[in-house]
C-alpha cells in the first residue's frame, strides 16, 4: 500500500526497539495519518478492542503481536508456569473481539509454537519468529487472492468491450485491514496494474464508515477511480446497470461457505441476488472456520456500544469532531456483522482458487480438511 507514494504494512515491529509494534490509528484516518506504538500485551488488547485495528487479519496480527509483548513481560521471568501466564494472556487477547475467527488461529499458532521452550528468551524468539511467518503468509495469501479475482475482472473487461469495470464493496477489506494488498481490493489493484480499467463503488458503512473513511482513502491513495455512496444506495445501483460484480471480505466463514461480514453485507448479496450480479466473498484460509457449518446459528455476532450509532465523526478542517445524530431519548442497537447465506454467494476467491460456497467446493480447494470434524454449535 501506497502512502504519499512510500510503501508500508498495516502493522510491524519497530526497526530499532524489538519491545514495540507499530501500526496505523485506523479511528483517525483518512484525517490524521497517526502511526501508534504498542508496548505491551495489554496496549494490543486496547487496540483490538477500541478498534484502532480492524479487519480480520490484522486484529489476528495484533493479537500475535501481543501474545509476543507479553513474553517480554519481567513477570514472565519470574513465573514457575510462564505457559500458564502466557495462556492467561491468549484467552485475555481472545475475548477482544469475537466475530473474527482470524484471532484465535493467530493466537493458537504463536501459542503452540511456544509449547517446547525452556525459558522466557526462547519463547520471545519463537514467538517473533511465528508472528513474523504470520505477517508473510498473510500477504502471500492476499497477492494470490489478487491473481485469482483479477481473472474474473479481466473476463467481465472483455465482455465489455474494455469499458471499466464497476465493483461494489462494503466496508474495508483492504490494506489496512489485511497486512498488505488486502482481500476484496488486491484483485482491484492488480487490475489497475495491468491496465485494466476499474471504478469502484465504496459503501459507507455505517456506523463507523469504514468505507468512507478506509476504503476510498486507499483507493485514492492508489490511483483507483472511485466514488462513495450511502449505504442503502447499492441496490438502486444494481437495478440500473451500474454494477458489474461485488466483492466483499469476512470475518469468518463456515465449511459450507456461509460468511460473517460487517453488517450490512447481506442486504448487498439480496440485492446482488436479484439482480443476477456476481456477489463474490475475498478470503484468506485463515478466516475459514472449519469446525462449524451453519453460520447463522454458530458463528457469534459482536454487538457493540450504542454509542458509534448515536454519534458520528467528521473533519471540520483542523480536527475531529464527534456530534450526536438522534435526539437523547433514543436508543440504539448495535450488531456489527451479519451472516450472508451460502445460496446468495457465487463464489469464494481464496488464494488456492475461486470455488462455489460450499463445503464441496471448499474440500476441492482444501482436501486436507476433509477429515476435520465440526464440533456442536459454539457456545
Amino acid at each position: 500500500m501506497l502512502i504519499n507514494q512510500k510503501h508500508y504494512r498495516s502493522i510491524w515491529l519497530h526497526p530499532d526497539h524489538p519491545g514495540v509494534v507499530q501500526t496505523f490509528d485506523q479511528r483517525k484516518l483518512p484525517f490524521e495519518v497517526e502511526i501508534v506504538d504498542i508496548e505491551s500485551p495489554q496496549q494490543a488488547c486496547d487496540a483490538i478492542k477500541d478498534m484502532l485495528v480492524r479487519g480480520a487479519p490484522l486484529i489476528g496480527a495484533t493479537g500475535a503481536f501481543g501474545l509476543y509483548l507479553a513474553t517480554l513481560l519481567p513477570e514472565l521471568g519470574e513465573a514457575e508456569n510462564k505457559l500458564q501466564k502466557l495462556s492467561d494472556w491468549k484467552e485475555k487477547l481472545l475475548s477482544t473481539r469475537p466475530t473474527a475467527v482470524n484471532l484465535q488461529w493467530a493466537l493458537e499458532r504463536v501459542y503452540n509454537r511456544m509449547a517446547d521452550c525452556l525459558d522466557a528468551d526462547e519463547m520471545s524468539d519463537t514467538a517473533l519468529k511465528a508472528v513474523q511467518s504470520i505477517l508473510d503468509e498473510e500477504v502471500a495469501m492476499s497477492e494470490r487472492i489478487g491473481m485469482n479475482g483479477l481473472e474474473l475482472i479481466r473476463e467481465i473487461s472483455r465482455r465489455k468491450g474494455g469499458a471499466p469495470v464497476n465493483i461494489l464493496t462494503h466496508c474495508n477489506a483492504g490494506w489496512i485491514a489485511c497486512i498488505d494488498y488486502g482481500t476484496a481490493t488486491a484483485p482491484i489493484y492488480l487490475a489497475k496494474e495491468q491496465g485494466i480499467p476499474v471504478h469502484v463503488w465504496v459503501d459507507e458503512t455505517r456506523p463507523r464508515n469504514q468505507g468512507a473513511r478506509l476504503t476510498a482513502w486507499e483507493l485514492g491513495e492508489n490511483g483507483i477511480p472511485h466514488h462513495l455512496i450511502v449505504d442503502n444506495a447499492g441496490g438502486h445501483l444494481m437495478q440500473h446497470g451500474m454494477v458489474d460484480m461485488v466483492i466483499v471480505g469476512t470475518d469468518r466463514t463456515t465449511r459450507q461457505g456461509d460468511v460473517a461480514n460487517k453488517i450490512g453485507t447481506y442486504l448487498k448479496a439480496l440485492a446482488a441476488f436479484d439482480n443476477q450480479i456476481p456477489f463474490y466473498i475475498a478470503l484468506p484460509s485463515s478466516t475459514i472456520d472449519w469446525g462449524i457449518r451453519d453460520g447463522i446459528r454458530e458463528i457469534p455476532i459482536e454487538e457493540r456500544d450504542e454509542e458509534e450509532v448515536l454519534f458520528s465523526e467528521g473533519w471540520d478542517g483542523a480536527r475531529i469532531h464527534r456530534i450526536r445524530v438522534t435526539g437523547t431519548a433514543t436508543g440504539a442497537v448495535n450488531h456489527g456483522f451479519d451472516v450472508t447465506p451460502a445460496r446468495l454467494i457465487t463464489g469464494l476467491i481464496t488464494e488456492r482458487g475461486v470455488c462455489p460456497a460450499s463445503e464441496e467446493g471448499l474440500l476441492s480447494l482444501f482436501p486436507e480438511k476433509i477429515s476435520t470434524s465440526p464440533p456442536g454449535p459454539l457456545s
